[in-house]
């Protein structure tokens, strides 16, 4: 009885790194997959357009990967997010432009009444 369950637990501990191998693998396999679409889809698009959602998260996205890896993983360079940053930084602080000073004009069916 002991040495069955010394067996079915050894069984069960190769089992669980060769899981977790294998999840890396298809891990592996799957950006690889999916580095080649991309690829294959910068060649047939002139150019893409991000929303700024699609900048948000690919600024979120950028944080833990070097940048020396940011060619292989990210369509854009740190240089493209610093002026999407610089854009929407434009964007918040832009004011309405200044109004002629004084007093605005009166519409020309307003009449002024005068006391006698």
């Amino acid at each position: 009885m002991p040495l069955s369950f010394v067996t079915a637990l050894v069984r069960n501990l190769i089992k669980v790194p060769a899981a977790v191998l294998r999840c890396r693998v298809a891990k592996d396999a799957e950006v690889l997959a999916l580095r080649h679409e991309n690829a294959v889809l910068r060649r047939q698009i002139a150019r893409v357009r991000y929303e700024p959602a699609d900048r948000i998260r690919l600024a979120i996205l950028s944080r833990p990967v070097p940048r020396g890896h940011w060619r292989h993983v990210f369509s854009v360079t740190p240089t493209t997010l610093l002026a999407w940053h610089r854009q929407l930084l434009a964007r918040k602080w832009t004011f309405p432009q200044h109004r002629r000073p004084g007093r605005p004009s009166t519409a020309p069916t307003v009449t002024i009444g005068h006391a006698a």
